[in-house]
């Protein structure tokens, strides 16, 4: 009954299935770890977050470059304040204002952009504390520098002079007349009249909607697996019962089509008329005396 599976056919089937659930589970395996990666680098972030509140803070050049591990953790740094600029379009408790960044110039010639706190409304450059004078000695949560167009990072382009969207070295080399440090600080306590800016976590280091995409993805892969096994079957049920039945003799006879009338004039349609003409004779009744 199952020699079917031998066809040319369901070789091809077989083939295909066989490949595609490996496939399918080891695809959601993998979008599945993804999601576990993330979860894990949750945990790692909200770890060094409650560190970082209570350890020592450490020199700069000990914390750089900026990683996962130390984004987030207390820094210091010795230098003079330079230019300043403003960050628009940044929330802080759920109202609109924008950042004060000040370039700290270090030994060596770079500068470490230092955000010395946040204010409320529209980015204006004449209410805005002027930068203590002198050498200082700032403390702050190292930050890595920002991507425009993710975690709230304006992409917008065309500011007026003296600000910027994003708190990058890429972005700010081309506005003060030093090198920018990869990489920034928020002030632990913020300068008088501005609020601090808390440090944000790592860049995809939380549970975020890319977080659950993976998790989605895995459940699609695993559901596309079943699919694949559960159409196998149907597909067997049913070239199982077709030969059943054809050898039980239980498939309909193909139907035959009528055949089209004889054209008048011709012998056959002739010997069609005479054979009527007969059984009509036959079936006549014989006439009375």
């Amino acid at each position: 009954m199952y020699r079917f599976l031998l066809t040319p056919r369901w070789w091809g089937i077989n083939v295909f299935v066989l490949l595609a659930i490996p496939f399918c589970v080891f695809m959601g395996s993998w979008q599945l770890g993804r999601f576990e990666d993330r979860v894990q680098d949750h945990r790692t972030a909200d770890a060094a977050a409650s560190e970082a509140r209570t350890e020592p803070a450490r020199p700069l050049a000990s914390m750089l470059p900026v990683t996962t591990e130390t984004s987030g953790r207390r820094t210091t740094a010795t230098g003079r304040y330079g230019k300043q600029l403003l960050v628009p379009g940044r929330e802080l408790d759920g109202r609109s204002g924008y950042y004060v960044l000040t370039m700290l110039r270090v030994d060596g010639g770079k500068a470490l952009p230092v955000v010395r706190g946040w204010l409320p409304g529209t980015a204006d450059a004449s209410k805005t504390p002027a930068p203590p004078t002198g050498e200082v000695t700032v403390t702050g949560a190292l930050q890595a520098s920002e991507s425009p167009g993710s975690n709230g990072v304006s992409a917008v382009g065309g500011l007026p002079a003296g600000q910027t969207a994003a708190i990058s070295s890429a972005s700010l080399v081309n506005l003060v007349p030093y090198t920018p440090y990869d990489a920034w600080i928020t002030l632990d306590k913020a300068d008088a009249g501005m609020k601090a800016v808390p440090p944000s976590a790592p860049a995809n280091s939380g549970l975020d909607l890319k977080a659950f995409q993976n998790l989605g993805y895995t459940g699609e892969w695993f559901v596309f697996a079943g699919f694949v096994v559960f159409m196998w079957f149907r597909l067997l049920r049913r070239e199982t019962e077709f030969v059943r039945d054809a050898e039980l003799g239980l498939l309909p006879e193909p139907n035959t089509a009528p055949s089209a009338p004889a054209a008048p004039g011709t012998p056959a349609a002739t010997a069609t008329a005479d054979k009527e003409s007969e059984d009509a004779a036959a079936v006549e009744p014989s006439g009375t005396a």
